[in-house]
């Protein structure tokens, strides 16, 4: 390994953009970049934002002393395009294609790989990459079926943070993520636990938009028929009703607050109603994890809880008295995706790994 890996990753979010620079695995440079909203009003999509964001990140690096002449690659956020196995990602002109045209959906983090591409271009010898984007997709067919052919279970999860994580947990143990079996659970603004057998993520709740358990503000699995009526009663658009599942769903609408931290607050000052709730979203978790041992077959190496709400030792416990008996728990908190695009960019740059290609 050469110490002189210089690879800029770049997040970008609805209102901000996070980039940093890293020398192999160390950080040398971090900003987390706000975006005004008047500026952003000017774009029709969020697509059309990328020359926009690109020029500020480089008035940003151009401030510090990096020499950008030596950034061997820039790792952009994987955007919403079509389902694709884990991995690294040459930016190519298909992948670019879908990015623009938001061919299979309309995110920020379609940002990611444009940016990565028009900023790779400005250094004379950079490489533009995306890493597990949140469409990454290793189902086997059993897991697609969703109980009627009008709809099929799609893999949609935060595959960046939690294959980072199974991946630094093998390495820590000195095994390979191929080799073992984990639940990795997710806990953030959205919650998502998946099942990963030896090195794929064969099952996991679309935590998007409904399935699973609820989180600070998605309902996760409701009642069917209740919600049925509900979208036919007249009394809701589908605007409302969307907002129902993800944005104004799971705790904030029981609460008010989509701030885990605020809930626990709450439930330590005695709020009654605060404690039920904070505790009925860790049983849903728990169950999703009995239901990912299933799919292992109950064959479990360890399951790991990650995501910013896995600082709450409160929280954490309730999961763990549940489970613990399928098999060793490990916390890592909070989430750390600018890393985990670094260490997919510098896999390539080390030989690790072969970058894919978007076809």
């Amino acid at each position: 390994m050469t110490d002189n890996f210089l690879i800029l990753a770049i997040n970008p979010g609805s209102t901000s953009t996070k980039i940093a620079v890293f020398q192999n695995n160390k950080p040398v440079f971090t900003k987390n970049i706000t975006h005004n909203s008047e500026d952003l009003k000017k774009f029709k999509k969020v697509v059309d934002q990328y020359q926009f964001r690109n020029d500020i990140i480089l008035e940003e690096l151009k401030k510090t002393e990096i020499d950008l002449d030596q950034i061997a690659a820039v790792v952009g956020r994987g955007g919403v395009v079509k389902p694709i196995p884990s991995g690294v990602y040459a930016v190519n002109d298909k992948l670019k294609q879908d990015l623009l045209g938001c061919a299979y959906g309309e995110h920020a983090s379609n940002l990611g790989g444009l940016i990565a591409d028009d900023l790779a271009s400005s250094f004379p010898d950079a490489r533009a990459f995306i890493v597990d984007p949140v469409v990454v997709d290793e189902f086997e067919d059993l897991a697609r079926i969703s109980g009627h052919p009008l709809f099929k279970r799609v893999s949609i999860f935060h595959a960046l943070n939690q294959k980072a994580v199974a991946r630094a947990h093998a390495k820590s143990i000195l095994q390979k993520y191929e080799d073992i079996n984990l639940i990795v659970v997710h806990l953030g603004g959205g919650i998502t636990v998946g099942a990963h057998k030896k090195g794929k993520v064969i099952d996991v709740n679309q935590g998007l938009d409904g399935d699973g358990p609820f989180s600070p503000e998605r309902s996760g699995t409701l009642p069917m028929g209740p919600f049925a009526r509900l979208c036919f009663s007249g009394k809701y658009t589908l605007d409302q009703v969307m907002k129902i599942i993800k944005g104004e769903g799971g705790m904030v609408a029981y609460l008010g607050t989509n701030n885990a931290c605020d809930v626990e607050q709450r439930m330590m000052n005695g709020d009654a109603d605060a404690k039920l709730i904070y505790e009925a979203m860790a049983y849903q978790v728990s169950k999703e994890i009995g239901a990912m041992s299933a799919v292992l077959k109950f064959e479990v190496d360890a399951i790991l809880i990650t995501g910013g709400i896995a600082h709450s030792n409160w929280f954490v416990n309730q999961i763990i008295e549940r489970v613990q008996k399928i098999a060793p728990v490990h916390i890592y908190p909070g989430e750390d995706e600018m890393h985990a695009l670094a260490m997919g960019g510098l896999m390539v740059l080390n030989g690790e790994t072969m970058a894919l290609e978007y076809t």
